[in-house]
Formats: C-alpha cells, sequence, structure tokens
C-alpha cells in the first residue's frame, strides 16, 4: 500500500494552524479545507486525462480533460472537513457518506449509515481525516468496494503508524494521501502529537 505524505511548506503550515489548540472552529473550518485543496489535487495528480480540441481567444489547441468520474465519500463526520475542498476542485463530482461511530473502549467502527451514488468506474476519494487504529477507514473501503468500486484513494489529515499498517493489511490496494505521518496511538487510540478530535474542533463540540 502506497503512502504519500504531502511535502510542501504550505501544507506545513496549515496542519500547524490545525495542531494548534487555540485555533478555533471557524478557523479550525476553513484552514481544513484549504488543505484539503493540496491533499485532494495529491489524490488525483495520477488520474489520467483525455484529450480534447479547444478553441482559445486566439486559435484551435489540444487540452485535458479528466477521464473517470470522481466520487467523494466523507466518513462521518470529520470527513465533512474536507468535502467542499472535492467540490471546490471537481464541482462535479458525485458524493457519498459512511457513517461510522468510534467505539470508545475498542475503538472499532459502528456503523449507523451509508449511502453511496454508482462507484463503478469511478475513481473513490474516501475523506477521512483521521487514520488512527485504521478501522474506520478499512471499514469504509470495505464498503465501497462491496458497492463496486476498484480505484480508491484515502484522503486523511494526519495518520498514525498503527493505522498504516491496518491499511497494509487489510486493503494494500488503496492508496493513502496524508498531511503528515504521526507517531504513535496513546493509550486511548488518539494519535500523538495529533490534533485531538478532528469532528469536535470542526464543529465546536466537546
Amino acid at each position: 500500500m502506497p503512502i504519500t505524505v504531502l511535502d510542501h511548506p504550505l501544507a506545513a503550515d496549515l496542519l500547524t494552524v490545525l495542531r494548534d489548540q487555540d485555533t478555533e472552529p471557524p478557523l479550525f473550518r476553513e484552514t481544513a479545507e484549504r488543505l484539503g485543496y493540496l491533499l485532494v489535487a495529491e489524490a488525483l495528480a495520477d488520474m489520467p486525462g483525455d484529450e480534447v480540441e479547444i478553441m482559445t481567444p486566439l486559435e484551435t489547441t489540444t487540452g485535458s480533460r479528466l477521464h473517470h468520474p470522481i466520487v467523494a465519500v466523507a466518513v462521518l463526520r470529520a470527513g465533512l472537513g474536507l468535502l467542499e475542498s472535492v467540490l471546490t476542485l471537481v464541482p462535479d463530482a458525485a458524493i457519498g457518506f459512511a457513517g461510522v461511530q468510534r467505539n470508545e473502549e475498542t475503538a472499532e467502527p459502528m456503523e449507523y449509515y451509508t449511502k453511496f451514488p454508482t462507484l463503478e468506474g469511478a475513481r473513490v476519494l474516501i475523506l477521512e481525516p483521521m487514520l488512527a487504529t485504521g478501522g474506520s477507514l478499512s471499514w469504509a473501503i470495505d464498503k465501497v468496494k462491496e458497492n463496486g468500486a476498484t480505484d480508491v484513494t484515502a484522503v486523511c489529515v494526519v495518520a498514525a503508524p498503527e493505522g498504516v499498517s491496518r491499511m497494509e493489511s487489510d486493503h494494500p490496494d488503496v492508496r493513502v494521501v496524508s498531511a503528515a505521518l504521526d507517531r504513535q496511538l496513546n493509550p486511548s487510540f488518539y494519535i500523538a502529537p495529533g490534533l485531538g478530535d478532528m469532528g469536535d474542533r470542526l464543529f465546536g463540540t466537546v
């Protein structure tokens, strides 16, 4: 399973804002969206294009349009923080949702909702900002594969080595794009140094 960690000073700057405990929800949401642009661009960097002929104001030239349809699947709640990034860059992307809640004792995912558009033949971006144990992301990938997805990329903000290992075991065919690979999980299964609970910080809940 390939993992790509963004190596860009702008990504590092934005991630620092997200990590800061003093960043309030409005700025946190804005910063997550801006970082999402870089993550989504990287997640689509290997997308094939179709050659098309267009007319500029001066002459005819050859351009390129994305070949495959794109589907973004937001893992609720935190994945909503990256959804607008996808829609800004790819306005015609289809949207799916995967509702999963973490069992606080076992850190394993508990499903409560799924809704997907057609996934066959699409590049499916799984928006799961926190790759901690890997349980939620692995579950979401299982779900989209059961519904016909064959080209899947995971888009994360921070990842822990434990989650990366889980992905290598469960889904070695899925590429992971992340802004950082952090040190480890703490005893409560949170990523350290991490940025806390992304859902809570996006929406101001405790």
